[in-house]
């Protein structure tokens, strides 16, 4: 993957490109999607200093909109406040997770109301719970909640384990619990939103070089990302 990089970027690998950036994260975002993005801008500008802060949603806006954070990596689909410009990267899908062999796998169609008779493990981190309330909200049916928690991994394991389903992006998504046990994936039949990834900063505020870079970064890997400023 880095040759390929390289061999896509030459001529930015003997870029002198100097500078600092100090970067605001949210828990998932850092967890699934940065650091693959962070090595590779490490690598492309080694005078490129970029400084990661883990923060919910409510700080990195205050931050961003005080100045005491640059941009931010967020999931821009929990962001609404007007004063500040997102960049939307990639949407993430949700689906079902369940365990191998589940009875659900064997339908050719699963909605909600399937999904109702099931224990649901609901995860809290980054405001999944509120998103997860609000399209079971739009249905006539709700999620027999038997856990909440704030850990992917805990998600993971007691799904994986038979104790539960569950409904979470792929960029989460991994196919083998902690103990070695398998998650399948099914697409739901009512559109569930997806998890949306991208940058976030200031609205009206001039970009710096450094800034400029980040962007472009991002722009680069996703090609057409879209620009929006919440209302």
């Amino acid at each position: 993957m880095a040759s390929v990089e390289e061999a896509l970027h030459p001529a930015d690998t003997a870029e002198e490109v100097a500078g600092s950036l100090t970067i605001g994260a949210s828990y998932t975002v850092l967890g699934y999607f940065l650091p693959q993005h962070l090595e590779r801008l490490e690598r492309r500008y080694p005078n490129l200093r970029i400084h990661i802060h883990e923060l919910t949603r409510e700080m990195i806006e205050d931050n961003l909109i005080t100045g005491r954070l640059d941009m931010a990596v967020v999931l821009t689909s929990n962001i609404s406040n007007p004063e500040l410009t997102t960049e939307t990267l990639i949407g993430s899908q949700r689906r079902l997770w369940v365990p191998a062999g589940h009875r659900l796998l064997d339908l050719d169609s699963v909605g909600l109301q399937d999904v109702a008779e099931y224990p649901y493990i609901m995860l809290t981190v980054d405001e999944a719970a509120h998103w997860t309330t609000r399209y079971w909200s739009a249905s006539p049916f709700r999620p027999n909640v038997r856990l909440r928690t704030s850990s992917i991994e805990a998600v993971r394991s007691t799904v994986a384990n038979g104790q539960g389903v569950t409904i979470l992006s792929d960029m989460v998504y991994r196919p083998w619990s902690l103990e070695g046990r398998r998650i399948e994936t099914i697409i739901m039949r009512e559109r569930v939103p997806a998890m949306d990834v991208g940058l976030a900063w200031r609205q009206g505020v001039e970009l710096t070089p450094a800034m400029r870079l980040f962007r472009t970064h991002f722009s680069e890997v996703y090609q057409t990302p879209q620009s929006r400023m919440p209302r």
